[in-house]
């Protein structure tokens, strides 16, 4: 195997958003996010590197003059976060709780706990957990 693809490839999203330190404050407290890192620009911007349970992400002010879009500005987004974690239940109602807004109420479909919220600064997240191991099926 060459030497390039022996090494764990990670793809880490980066949302741009409006209001980016709203944003950050809400992925504290619906999804109990940890900051890595946090830079905020002279002119209120942010960009900020958080971490749930381990999985990273960044959160960044959206900046049209570098065609970086939020879904606000979109009017949508074209791509869905998916959440994995033990409680899925729990995790969905917090985040419910903390401001998202339910797309999907949890329920149970093709082996998976699983239910969809929008954030309030337009990013859809499917938080879940697989209900088996299906690796065997």
């Amino acid at each position: 195997m060459n030497q390039a693809h022996s090494r764990k490839t990670s793809i880490i999203p980066m949302l741009s958003v409006r209001r980016g330190s709203d944003a950050v404050a809400f992925y504290i407290v619906a999804f109990d996010a940890d900051f890595l890192l946090r830079i905020d620009a002279e002119d209120g911007a942010v960009v900020a590197q958080l971490s749930v349970g381990g999985a990273e992400f960044w959160v960044v002010d959206e900046c049209t003059e570098h065609q970086n879009f939020s879904p606000e500005s979109l009017g949508g987004g074209s791509v869905r976060m998916v959440m994995v974690v033990q409680n899925p239940d729990a995790a969905f109602e917090q985040a419910v709780a903390a401001g998202a807004t339910q797309v999907w109420p949890m329920h149970d479909e093709y082996g998976w706990r699983l239910g969809r919220i929008v954030d309030p600064f337009g990013h859809h997240w499917k938080i879940g957990k697989l209900l088996k191991d299906q690796s065997t099926t």
